[in-house]
């Protein structure tokens, strides 16, 4: 990709992933609890997942807010 983009559009970007990856992360949360019952490997497969997307959200949200996560303590 060489795309030259402006900042606006890289902002636009990350904003989209990180709305993408919120949605993942609540998919795979309820995945988990649905599973937790029935299938513990399946539950727990989907709650690594879920802690990937926190994962990639955390650094997302420091991107376009940082030290918003680390005031909240």
């Amino acid at each position: 990709m060489t795309d030259v983009v402006d900042s606006d559009e890289l902002l636009r970007r990350i904003q989209r992933a990180r709305a993408c990856a919120a949605e993942e992360e609540r998919t795979w949360r309820s995945r988990s609890e649905e599973l937790d019952a029935t299938d513990p490997q399946g539950a727990r497969d989907a709650t690594v997942r879920r802690m990937s997307y926190e994962a990639v959200l955390t650094v997302l949200d420091e991107i376009l807010t940082p030290g918003k996560r680390t005031a909240q303590g």
